[in-house]
């Protein structure tokens, strides 16, 4: 399964961390970032605070006097893959600090991996740095060690995750963020901006917003207004619209206000996509996921947003074989995706997570039955995307590039997010395009998630 962001492993993805030598005797820390962009924002800040303090950041296991791995605890499968990833550093390096939401169960850890040096929960920065200092003491140069401005990227240069917010509000069954990350936190406004600010100045072309729940933003702390900005989700939009990049909202619940982001969008101030955990259409399935917003009418929303802007992405993800789903109510969530005609959409078949409140609810359904039905939902989806792609044909769209080899340029739409949605490949006429530009290309072939074209 694909993720978003990619394992950011020290021994796989040096383009990802600082590409300088390290000056003799200096201190040397390696990370393994698993999980979602939310806890990628968290590596990163943890890596500019090293790099402040005079440590350089190893490229490999071996170049690394430890290696902190942030880890992701939201499914069981998450939870293996983070073990997994805690044995292979302990292998290749045997001084280990663990992170992230994994180290919320620090017996859970240290009953697999007794070796590693300090468990920490998520956005536990300062904790995490006193682990480092106890392992690998700091030896700072402040005539040699230079920090860029933007700090410490674990994303190519030309875009960037802006982090809102930390924690939830809701109380899902089936989630238990809530309980490893806290309650929603929202950033002052001006705070969000600033980073924003500096991250465009430094060459990002494009931001995308992340959070537990966009729509959320600024309701802990009433939408107050901090040095001439609202904490509130339409007016940061406005704002970071103004500054030239692109801006993508991920995580936005369809809330009604969400009507007064679509605007934005098809004025040009925002790119016109919503990212929307939808997670099933039945209303009877979603009273028992205990969903925000379960009652909402939403093929009535998704007709205003369109409406309003005809060009509008809908990307979403869904849960297909929750506990006590039967075949008429899946079918309900069938027949919503042909008249959503979302874009792009990811599923999931649903699993049992230590403490998660789902656990508890009747008629668990067996694995043959949730493969099943997961089979036959992404069939449906992929000939949704394969129709609607099939309708670029032609059109000349711009398009960021991502990377660009001795083949062709891999590129994204304003319709594609980095890792999860689909690419633009251009094959010819390729040779002067550099990473990070926005270009005009015009779509010549469309396939079931991908677009080829060529410059014009």
């Amino acid at each position: 399964m694909i993720q978003n962001p990619p394992s950011s492993r020290p021994d796989l993805a040096p383009k990802a961390l600082i590409l300088d030598t390290a000056r003799p005797g200096q201190p040397r820390i390696g990370m393994v970032s698993l999980g979602c962009p939310k806890a990628l924002v968290d590596s990163e800040r943890i890596l500019t605070r090293l790099r402040a303090e005079g440590y350089a950041i190893s490229p490999d296991y071996a170049g690394a006097d430890a290696v902190i791995v942030n880890t992701c605890g939201f499914l069981d499968s998450a939870k293996a893959e983070s073990l997994d990833a805690i044995g292979e550093a302990l292998s290749q390096n045997g001084r280990v600090i663990v992170t992230g939401c994994l180290g919320a169960d620090s017996d859970y850890i240290t009953g697999a991996h007794p070796k590693v040096l300090a468990v920490t929960g998520p956005h536990q920065y300062e904790e995490v740095l006193d682990a480092v200092h106890k392992a690998v003491p700091p030896s700072p140069n402040p005539f040699i060690d230079l920090l860029p401005a933007t700090g410490v990227s674990l994303t190519p240069r030309h875009y960037s995750y802006l982090k809102i917010s930390e924690g939830c509000n809701h109380k899902c069954k089936f989630c238990i963020i809530p309980d490893m990350r806290g309650l929603l936190q929202s950033r002052p406004a001006h705070a969000v901006l600033r980073e924003a600010e500096k991250l465009v100045e430094a060459g990002v072309r494009e931001l995308l917003v992340i959070s537990q729940d966009t729509s959320a933003y600024g309701v802990d702390i009433k939408h107050a207004s901090d040095k001439g900005h609202r904490a509130h989700i339409t007016d940061l939009a406005r704002d970071l619209g103004a500054l030239g990049a692109w801006v993508r909202l991920h995580y936005v619940y369809p809330y009604p206000h969400v009507r007064d982001l679509v605007p934005l969008m098809a004025e040009g101030l925002v790119l016109p996509y919503l990212d929307i955990p939808f997670q099933h259409a039945d209303t009877n399935v979603l009273k028992r996921m205990a969903r925000p917003a379960a009652a909402a009418k939403t093929l009535d929303e998704i007709a205003a947003w369109r409406a309003i802007c005809p060009e509008i992405t809908l990307r979403s993800t869904f849960i297909v074989g929750y506990p006590g789903e039967t075949e008429a109510e899946f079918q309900v969530l069938l027949d919503w995706m042909d008249e959503a005609q979302l874009d792009r959409v990811g599923c999931f078949q649903y699993e049992n997570v230590a403490g998660a409140r789902s656990n508890a609810l009747p008629d668990h359904l067996p694995d043959e039955v949730k493969e099943e039905r997961w089979a036959r939902f992404m069939e449906k989806a992929q000939d949704i995307s394969e129709a609607k792609l099939a309708q670029k044909l032609g059109r000349v769209i711009d398009v960021i590039v991502d990377e660009v080899d001795a083949e062709g340029a891999t590129c994204r739409t304003k319709s594609d997010a980095p890792e999860i949605d689909g690419n633009l490949f251009i094959d010819t006429g390729f040779e002067e395009l550099r990473t990070g530009d926005i270009v005009k290309v015009r779509v010549d072939e469309a396939g079931e998630y991908d677009l080829w074209g060529s410059v014009v």
